[in-house]
């Protein structure tokens, strides 16, 4: 099988998976863990086409030596070769989620790394603790429109962060229909399809994920853009990345 046709293959096994199978799961970790089960594997490769700004949002997080760094909802850890050289200065990288089949593919890429300062956890983001304590760094790369209670898994990583630290997020996002001064403005369509498209995944873009950030954190970057989508050639669809800082007084 030459590398196309298997790019292909996983491609429309990807693509069943969010288009055709039923999510099954009494609780939230049940349910993410039935999602991509299946699909562990292929996930990078289809996704690094889908899910826009991360290297981007990774780049602008600023790294010191020594510095503890959270990935919540990490998946298959690949966020953390966008670090590049800069993941051997750090103390300790976290890889937090709750589906172990995409810890599994995590665990090999810190294996074939080497990266003896890298650790997965399955753990949940909400109440996620390292032995640490605290942390320099804490990011979510496509996971917040995962979690249910997303307010929660930030009000954790505000409480995790020192005073100082940052805090990195990119996803898919619906702007608000009146949104503040300087914000894009999504129209009518955007507003309605983009929400039921993903939440037949149970993916929810959420209008409240950037007020509530900068509510939280002194905002240091907000980019709100548009990614191109796997074989639909003229859609794009709206994403954000932002970094803030955790005031010094909190």
């Amino acid at each position: 099988m030459t590398e196309n046709s298997s790019s292909l293959l996983g491609d429309l096994k990807i693509l069943w998976h969010l288009a055709a199978r039923r999510v099954r799961g009494g609780t939230h970790a049940e349910r993410l863990e039935n999602f991509y089960s299946g699909q562990a594997d292929n996930y990078d490769s289809f996704r690094k086409r889908m899910l826009h700004g991360r290297r981007e949002m990774i780049d602008r997080v600023p790294v010191s030596e020594g510095d503890v760094w959270i990935d919540l909802g990490a998946g298959t850890g690949e966020n953390a070769e966008h670090l590049g050289e800069r993941i051997g200065s750090l103390g300790q990288m976290y890889l937090v989620d709750l589906a172990p089949s995409l810890l599994n593919v995590a665990s090999q890429r810190i294996e074939a790394r080497g990266w003896d300062n890298v650790t997965t956890a399955c753990a949940d983001a909400t109440t996620f603790r390292p032995p640490e304590g605290t942390a320099d760094v804490v990011t979510f790369s496509y996971s917040l429109t995962m979690i249910p209670d997303w307010f929660r898994a930030i009000e954790n990583a505000l409480a995790l962060l020192k005073p100082g630290g940052r805090i990195g997020v990119v996803d898919f996002y619906v702007a608000r229909k009146y949104p503040a001064e300087g914000h894009r403005k999504h129209g009518w369509s955007t507003r309605t399809v983009w929400p039921a498209w993903f939440g037949s995944d149970n993916v929810f873009l959420s209008p409240d994920h950037v007020p509530f950030l900068e509510s939280h954190f002194e905002t240091e970057v907000l980019e709100e853009n548009r990614g191109k989508v796997p074989y639909l050639p003229l859609v794009r669809a709206p994403y954000y990345f932002f970094v803030g800082r955790k005031p010094s007084g909190t």
